[in-house]
């Protein structure tokens, strides 16, 4: 189960009033069927229920329908061992998801707003069972194919046409349950001529537009053979970037672990800070910095992209130019499977949460 539309049914709704300037909240409860009863339902009658959770009221034509104009976060929600349930870094999601807004040059939704309405939104989505139980069979593969919340809160524009700027923008919370976000099959990846971000561009934003180039070049990347695409930047065609929806890291010969360095071309995603984090507190030398093809090519030994989707996702290879480096004989580095049994051990609350990443639903 990757991305699916199997909404859940409460949904969070806001709309910021530019005459009182204020944010005006409300929930939204399309139905109250528990989650029990919804799966003996037909498939048929299911698909029902799915298909009236995903209609947001949302003007059809607005900034966002026309233009792209808009921007969202990716984060999830955690079963944890001792029965409890978790939300991993929500504080770091709505500072990203402040900034986004901010970028785009339209009220930004308040940080506190973002956490405070996260939780209310997880709690009470799980009254009705939507999220699901701890397995300990999730420990065998360190959590790789594990179940979580996978939460979308976004931005909206107002009903609106011409090119223009949000004065009273949405902001929205919804959610399904995912697992593994990548498919079965090879994890080869190949860089791309086609390029995600410019200087001075909305690479540093989650902006919506954002994705349009990445799925163009993910599609072709899949038609060849790959599972990932890399792109790599604008103006020399050279240093890597990241992935299609994730950042990316190397480790390279001497052992250390390389990821590409932030600027207004890449995104700086809450996963990556988490991975770069526990790899220096775990003995790891950590390097953010350009990394030109040519030495990934003839240097890197293991390769891996991170995400709130993604995890931490190993890539056997990476071609450039019709040339393949394969990484640690085609099988999971040994650098990416220690942090990933780090970060989902914490998430999943199977490693104690030393720090404080995790903020309590219940």
């Amino acid at each position: 189960m990757a991305f699916n539309l199997d909404m859940y049914p409460v949904i969070y709704f806001a709309q910021y009033n530019s005459a009182k300037k204020t944010w005006e909240e409300k929930w939204i409860e399309v139905d109250n069927i528990p989650y029990d009863e919804l799966m003996k339902m037909s498939e048929e009658d299911r698909a029902a229920v799915y298909a009236k959770r995903n209609q947001f009221g949302l003007p059809c034509v607005s900034y966002t329908s026309q233009y792209g104009y808009g921007c969202f976060e990716g984060m999830k929600a955690f079963s944890t061992k001792d029965g409890g349930i978790s939300i991993f870094r929500p504080d770091c999601n709505g500072e990203r998801f402040y900034n986004s807004m901010k970028g785009l040059k339209c009220e930004p939704f308040p940080v506190d707003m973002y956490v405070k309405a996260s939780v209310e939104f997880v709690r009470r989505n799980a009254e009705l069972g939507y999220v699901p139980a701890y397995d300990p069979e999730w420990e065998k593969d360190n959590y790789a194919t594990a179940s979580s919340v996978y939460m979308r809160p976004f931005m909206n524009s107002e009903g609106a046409i011409g090119v223009g700027c949000a004065k009273e923008p949405y902001v929205i919370i919804c959610a399904t349950t995912v697992s593994t976000y990548f498919k079965g099959g090879n994890t080869k990846a190949t860089t791309t001529n086609r390029i995600r971000a410019t200087p001075h561009g909305t690479g540093w934003i989650k902006a919506a537009s954002n994705y349009v180039i990445s799925a163009l070049a993910k599609k072709e990347a899949e038609e060849a053979g790959f599972m990932e695409v890399v792109f790599l930047d604008a103006d020399d065609h050279k240093y890597v970037q990241e992935g299609s929806s994730c950042n990316i890291f190397f480790v390279m010969q001497d052992g250390t672990l390389v990821t590409p360095e932030l600027g207004d071309t890449i995104l700086p995603g809450i996963t990556r800070r988490s991975v770069i984090q526990l790899a220096k507190e775990n003995g790891y030398k950590v390097e953010e910095r350009k990394i030109d093809i040519a030495e990934v090519m003839s240097s890197a030994i293991e390769c891996f992209v991170t995400g709130t989707a993604a995890g931490i996702t190993p890539i056997e290879s990476v071609t450039h130019e019709g040339k393949e480096r394969v990484f640690n004989d085609r099988k999971p580095g040994p650098v990416g499977a220690k942090l990933q049994q780090i970060l989902k051990g914490g998430q999943y609350g199977s490693i104690a949460d030393s720090h404080n990443w995790n903020k309590k639903v219940k």
